[in-house]
């Protein structure tokens, strides 16, 4: 996990460059997104501890077990996603969607929900 600077800021990606996303609708550490949820917005796992890269606080870092018995990665006791339409580093499609009863937000490297808009459109499941 490292922090890049995208259309919205410094924000939280994997070591490809996709996004990461939150999702308000978790409580706490524990995940609500499975099924149909899951399968558009995809639980970022890991096997053994995740590694912080550049810009990221390793202390912020954490895991999470999920109902099949994976880890799913936490960063500010926050279970992280990926956005299945976000193609290519820096896409942030999945930025203020509201889809499966909660609003998905890509995070700054302190752990912060970043609210603004995707800049020149809009975004959601809909991935303009």
């Amino acid at each position: 996990m490292h922090a890049r600077t995208g259309p919205l800021g410094p924000l939280l990606v994997d070591g490809q460059g996709r996004a990461l996303y939150l999702f308000t609708a978790d409580r706490g550490r524990e995940s609500t997104c499975y099924g149909d949820c899951a399968a558009l917005w995809p639980p970022v796992l890991v096997r053994g501890a995740p590694t912080a890269g550049s810009g990221v606080r390793g202390e912020l870092l954490g895991t999470t077990a999920r109902r099949d018995g994976s880890r799913q990665v936490t960063y500010h006791e926050q279970p992280l996603y990926y956005f299945d339409r976000d193609k290519r580093p820096g896409d942030v499609r999945g930025q203020g969607a509201d889809d499966h009863g909660g609003t998905w937000y890509v995070l700054d490297p302190a752990g912060n929900r970043v609210t603004r808009p995707v800049p020149g459109g809009s975004a959601g499941p809909g991935g303009s």
